[in-house]
C-alpha cells in the first residue's frame, strides 16, 4: 500500500561469507555478515506486515513498492551497509568496524562508578581514566551530571568543577575523551581543554546554545533517544512499538541535525536503553537493534548495569550486574554496535576479546 512505510532490519546472520557469493551482505563494514532482511510494513504506529527477504532477492522485492518507497529503501539498505568511517579523537583512531569499549567515569556523588570515590582528588580520577584506557577501552566518558530517573540537576558551574579537573589532567596523557553533558557551557569548556567527543543524552535539545556550539566544532556528537522532555527524559513510557517509535525519533533528529548544518559522519546514536523504557521496551530494543544501522550512522550501546538486568536476576544491585552487562554487551556485538559502553571495562574488553577470537577464526578460510 501505498501509504504505508517499510523498515529493514538486516538479521539471517551467518558466521562466514565463504562459498555464499551473493547471498549475504555485509553490515555497516563490520564483522558482521547477514543473509536476510526482516521487512517490517508500517502504517501509523502498527506493523501491518512483517516478512523475510533473502538478500539476494531484495531488489525483486522492491518491484512491488512505490517509486518514493523504492528510493527510500535503497537509501536506507545502502545506510546500513555502508563502512563506518574510524573516529579521529586527538591522536587516537578509533576504528569502527570492530566493536569497541567505551569506559564511564562518572564524576557525582551518587554514581557506583569509581568516580564517585576520588571526586576531590582529579589527579587520582585521570588514574582511574588511564588504567581504563591500559585495559582496552577506546574511549573514556567523562560526566558530572547523574541523568538517572530522580536525579538532581547540577548547575552548570559545579558540572565544570567536577569534570574539568579531570580533563585537563588528562590533556596529554593521549587518552581519547569523551564528555557527557546536556550544557552548552560545559561543552564549549570541554571542547576548550581538549575534549575530542561529546555524548548528549538530550540529543541536543536541552541547552537552546547546544546546536550552535556543535555546529562551531569538528567532533563526533552521541545523541541518544529519550521518550520524555529535555528536562525529563524519563517522563514518558507510552510505546505501541519502541523498536520502530524510537528508529523514527532518531532517524527524524539526525536529519534535522544535518539540516542545521551538522555532517551527518559526526553522529552516533544510542537507542537510550533505560531512559523512558519498562523491561519490554529495553527488550525490544536490543532485540532488534540491527535495525539502527538503517540511519546511517554508527550505534552506541549503554547497557551497562542498566535496571533492566536487575528486573532479569532477582532484583540484583547495581554492584551485581557485572554478568548481565557482558550479556548485553554481547548481544550489541552480535548486531554490529561499534560502541559500547561500560562501567567494568576489563571484563567486557575479554570478553569481547574471545567474542573477536570466534569471529577472527570463522573469517579465516580455510
Amino acid at each position: 500500500m501505498s501509504d504505508t512505510r517499510h523498515y529493514f532490519r538486516p538479521t539471517g546472520f551467518i558466521d562466514a561469507p565463504f562459498g555464499y557469493d551473493g547471498q549475504f551482505a555485509r553490515l555497516a563494514g563490520g564483522l558482521q555478515f547477514f543473509s536476510a532482511w526482516e521487512v517490517i510494513g508500517v502504517e501509523g504506529r502498527k506493523r501491518v506486515s512483517q516478512q523475510l527477504v533473502p538478500v539476494d532477492r531484495i531488489d525483486a522485492h522492491f518491484a512491488g513498492l512505490p517509486a518514493d518507497q523504492t528510493e527510500a529503501a535503497k537509501t536506507t539498505i545502502a545506510r546500513a551497509t555502508t563502512p563506518r568511517p574510524a573516529l579521529e579523537l586527538g591522536s587516537r583512531i578509533v576504528r569502527l568496524d570492530q566493536p569497541q569499549v567505551m569506559g564511564i567515569l562518572n564524576m557525582t556523588p551518587d554514581s557506583f562508578s569509581g568516580g564517585s570515590a576520588v571526586l576531590d582528588d582529579p589527579t587520582a580520577a585521570a588514574a582511574l581514566a588511564i588504567d581504563m584506557s591500559a585495559a582496552g577501552a577506546a574511549i573514556i566518558d567523562i560526566g558530572g551530571e547523574s541523568t538517572r530517573p530522580s536525579a538532581t540537576t547540577v548547575w552548570e558551574e559545579d558540572e565544570k568543577l567536577r569534570v574539568m579537573p579531570v580533563i585537563q589532567a588528562l590533556a596529554s596523557s593521549g587518552t581519547a575523551v569523551s564528555l557527557d553533558t546536556r550544557k552548552a557551557g560545559v561543552m564549549e569548556a570541554g571542547l576548550a581543554a581538549g575534549v575530542h567527543l561529546i555524548n548528549d543524552v538530550s540529543a541536543l535539545l536541552y541547552d537552546d546554545r547546544a546546536l550552535e556550539v556543535m555546529k562551531a566544532a569538528t567532533c563526533p556528537i552521541v545523541i541518544m533517544h529519550f521518550p520524555g522532555t529535555p528536562v525529563a527524559p524519563h517522563s514518558n513510557d507510552d510505546y505501541m512499538d519502541p523498536l520502530i517509535e524510537v528508529y523514527d525519533w532518531l532517524e527524524d533528529r539526525v536529519d534535522t541535525l544535518v539540516e542545521a548544518g551538522i555532517d551527518r559522519k559526526r553522529l552516533i546514536i544510542d537507542p537510550g536503553i533505560g531512559f523512558g523504557k519498562g523491561v519490554a521496551a529495553n527488550l525490544a530494543l536490543l532485540n532488534g537493534l540491527s535495525l539502527f544501522h538503517g540511519i546511517g550512522c554508527p550505534i552506541l550501546l549503554g547497557a551497562s548495569r542498566k535496571r533492566l538486568i536487575g528486573a532479569l536476576s532477582n532484583e540484583a544491585p547495581e554492584d551485581k550486574r557485572l554478568g548481565g552487562s557482558i550479556a548485553l554487551a554481547l548481544k550489541a556485538a552480535e548486531q554490529g554496535a561499534q560502541i559500547i559502553r561500560v562501567h567494568d571495562v576489563p571484563e567486557t574488553v575479554q570478553a569481547l576479546r574471545i567474542w573477536r577470537g570466534m569471529r577472527d577464526k570463522a573469517l579465516s578460510p580455510g
